[in-house]
């Protein structure tokens, strides 16, 4: 099953071994995640040529940040992904930044030989427009459908990820997780031995 557009975005920053790791960390890498995650986006622009400038990287990691604020408003009360919750922006701006993120389409409704469908309708040709209005919609689309409730925080120990609780013993966002968060715990109590 592949995640959920929001979901991936909200997990561009992650924790590996050497530190947090940011899929937007530059204008490249940028682009990279946005040609392998945003296919839909090719209908209205040409991603494979598509290098962010620097300004638009920084946008779309202002972006980021008011979905994982989403998302940390969301798992409340159970705590955050630990790795930025101290410079999440409050909840009232993440809300507007998504919302303001959208204003450049519109959806429509359609009809076609299968019955109605949701049809968007780009009001600028400007290519950061276009990708923040559709990560935007993916996230409005997320936190309002119903698997949105599965949501939950990886507790594993380092780990900064969001993910959906696909079954009800699942605890962890991977099996790495589960592994380092039992080895921690095996770790703690035979310490003082």
């Amino acid at each position: 099953m592949v995640d959920p557009l929001a979901l991936r975005l909200a997990n561009t920053l992650r924790a590996t071994s050497s530190g947090l790791t940011d899929s937007f960390a530059t204008r490249e890498s940028t682009r990279d995640w946005l040609r392998d995650n945003v296919p839909q986006l090719s209908t209205h622009m040409n991603v494979e040529d598509y290098l962010p400038s620097e300004a638009d990287r920084i946008a779309l990691v202002d972006l980021r940040q008011n979905v994982r604020a989403v998302f940390a408003e969301y798992v409340s009360p159970q705590p955050p992904s630990s790795a930025d919750a101290a410079v999440l922006p409050p909840f009232p701006e993440a809300l507007a930044g998504i919302n303001a993120a959208t204003a450049p389409t519109q959806r429509l409704l359609g009809w076609g030989k299968s019955g109605p469908r949701t049809v968007e309708r780009l009001l600028t040709a400007d290519e950061l427009d276009t990708v923040m209005a559709g990560l935007a919609d993916s996230a409005i689309e997320f936190f309002t459908g119903p698997v949105a409730a599965q949501i939950r925080t990886c507790p594993a120990p380092r780990c900064v990820r969001y993910f959906l609780k696909a079954h009800p013993r699942q605890e962890w966002c991977s099996v790495a997780c589960g592994n380092r968060a039992r080895a921690a715990r095996h770790y703690a109590q035979h310490r003082d031995d």
